[in-house]
C-alpha cells in the first residue's frame, strides 16, 4: 500500500492544484466575456479519459498527468490551432480584448498559486504554530561529517551567519550553506569566513548527503529501555557519558561512535550521576545498540501565533520559499555542481511522498509545489504562461502587438525548450532507478 498511497498523494496534490490554477485563468477570461473552448485537468494528446461539454466549455480530463489547460478562442496557446487566427477577430476572442484584460487573464493562474500557499501557510501557523531549533542556539555547535568537511566546516563550528544574513532556523542554515557564497562561523573563538565550494555542493547532492550538518549534543541519557544491556549496566534517565575506557565521549556522536566500534567487547563507562562519578561495565552486543535514548536539550522552541499574527507570518513564509527556489536555479546552471542531476521529474516526486498518509506533509508540500507552479509559469518562456505576459508588456510599452507569426513561432519554440527540459527530467529520473540495480 506504500507506492499505491504515495502515487495517490501525488495525483492528489497535482489535481487540485492545476484545477486551481487553471481556474485563475478561467474565471477572469468569463469575466471579461471571453469565450473558454476546452477546460482540462491533465493533457487530452489524441483523446481524453473524460470529457463533457457545458455551455461553450468543454470540460475534460486528459491523461497524460503533466499539467492541464484552459483553451481560449482566439488566442495562440499550445493547442497551435491557427485556423481560427485567419478569420476576422470576434468580440467573445481573447485577442480582441484590450491588453490589460488578457494581462490580468494571463497572470491568474500564478495568482491564485500564490496566494494558495499563503493562505495554507498561515492556516498551518495557526494551527500548530512555528517549530523550529534556532540557528544561534547551538550550545556546542555543529555537527559535520565527511561532506560538510569538504564544504569547509568542522565538528563544533558555531554557524554565524551565510552571505552576511544571520539564519533563523537551523534547517534554514542546511540549506542556505548549498544557496549560499559564503559562510561566516565561529571557530575556536575567531570568526572564519570561507567560500562554498561548488565540489563540496556536488558532493552533498550526489551522494544526497541531507545529514552533512547536524546539531552537536552532550552525552545526556533521556530514558533506558527496560531490560536492555544499558538497564542491566545500571545506566539511569539523567547520567551524561563522561568517557569509554578512558577516551572522552562528552558528545553524543563520540558516544554513538565508540559504541559501534565497539560491538562484541566490554567497555567500562564513566558517567556523571548527580554530580558524583560512577563506573560502569557492560558488553555492546553485536548489534551495537545498548538501549538508550538521547536528551534532547529542549532545543526546539515553538513560535505561538494569532491568526492575525498568522497573516503576515504565512506571507512572509511563502516569500521566503520562493526566494529559496529562485535561489536554487542558480546552483542548476553551476556546471561543477551538476545539481541538474538532482533535478526530479514525476517519479523522482512520487518517491518524495510518505508511505502512509500524513497532513502535514501534504499540506505543506502542497504550499511548496505551489509556490514553484507559480515561479516556473512566470518565467519568461513562450508556451508558459512568462511567455505570453513577456509579448503582451512589449505590446503595451510598444504600443503595437507581436505578429501571428512571431507568435506562432515564438509557441514552437518555447514547446521545444520544454519538452527539452522534461525529456532531462524524466531522463533522471529513469537513470536514477536504473543506478539503484547496479
Amino acid at each position: 500500500m506504500g507506492v499505491v498511497t504515495q502515487i495517490l498523494t501525488f495525483i492528489l496534490i497535482i489535481s487540485i492544484l492545476v484545477i486551481l490554477h487553471e481556474l485563475g485563468h478561467f474565471l477572469p477570461a468569463k469575466y471579461f466575456k471571453v469565450k473558454v473552448e476546452k477546460f482540462y485537468l491533465f493533457f487530452d494528446v489524441k483523446f481524453s479519459l473524460f470529457k463533457k461539454k457545458i455551455g461553450d466549455t468543454e470540460y475534460g480530463i486528459g491523461w497524460l498527468p503533466l499539467g492541464g489547460y484552459v483553451k481560449m478562442a482566439g488566442m495562440i496557446d499550445e493547442s497551435m490551432d491557427t485556423e481560427q487566427m485567419e478569420k476576422e477577430p470576434q468580440p467573445w476572442e481573447f485577442r480582441s480584448k484590450p491588453a490589460w484584460q488578457r494581462l490580468i487573464i494571463m497572470l491568474g493562474g500564478v495568482t491564485v498559486n500564490f496566494f494558495l500557499a499563503w493562505i495554507i501557510y498561515t492556516m498551518l501557523i495557526v494551527t500548530n504554530g512555528d517549530s523550529y531549533i534556532p540557528a544561534d542556539n547551538l550550545k556546542y555547535g555543529i555537527l559535520v561529517d565527511s561532506i560538510g568537511e569538504g564544504i569547509g566546516l568542522k565538528t563544533g563550528d558555531k554557524i554565524l551567519s551565510i552571505d552576511g544574513v544571520k539564519s533563523k532556523k537551523f534547517t534554514d542554515a542546511t540549506l542556505d550553506i548549498l544557496l549560499g557564497d559564503e559562510i561566516t562561523v565561529e571557530r575556536d573563538g575567531q570568526k572564519v569566513t570561507f567560500p562554498v565550494p561548488d565540489e563540496g555542493i556536488k558532493q552533498v547532492l550526489s551522494t544526497q548527503g541531507k545529514n552533512f550538518l547536524r546539531y552537536r549534543q552532550k552525552s545526556l541519557i533521556d530514558s533506558v529501555v527496560p531490560n536492555s544491556i544499558a538497564a542491566k549496566a545500571g545506566i539511569v534517565s539523567g547520567d551524561q557519558i563522561i568517557s569509554i575506557n578512558n577516551t572522552p565521549s562528552e558528545y553524543w556522536n563520540d558516544f554513538t561512535t565508540a559504541i559501534r566500534s565497539s560491538k562484541g567487547k566490554s567497555i567500562a563507562l564513566e558517567v556523571n550521576r548527580d554530580d558524583r562519578i560512577e563506573n560502569l561495565n557492560l558488553v555492546v552486543p553485536e548489534e551495537g545498540i545498548i538501549g538508550v535514548y538521547l536528551n534532547a536539550d529542549d532545543l526546539i522552541v515553538t513560535d505561538e501565533y494569532s491568526f492575525l499574527a498568522a497573516i503576515p507570518a504565512g506571507f512572509n513564509e511563502t516569500i521566503n520559499v520562493l526566494t529559496k527556489q529562485i535561489k536554487q536555479f542558480k546552483i542548476i546552471f553551476k556546471p561543477k555542481t551538476e545539481a541538474y542531476k538532482s533535478v526530479k521529474g514525476p517519479i523522482g516526486i512520487v518517491e518524495m511522498m510518505p508511505p502512509q498518509w500524513n497532513w502535514m506533509f501534504f499540506w505543506n508540500f502542497m504550499a511548496m509545489f505551489s509556490v514553484w507552479l507559480a515561479f516556473v509559469n512566470l518565467l519568461p518562456i513562450p508556451a508558459l504562461d512568462g511567455g505570453h505576459v513577456m509579448f503582451l508588456l512589449y505590446e503595451m510599452i510598444s504600443g503595437r502587438a507581436p505578429s501571428e507569426k512571431t507568435l506562432e513561432r515564438g509557441q514552437i519554440i518555447g514547446f521545444v525548450i520544454i519538452m527539452g527540459l522534461m525529456a532531462v527530467i524524466f531522463g533522471n529520473d529513469i537513470w536514477n532507478i536504473i543506478k539503484r540495480f547496479f
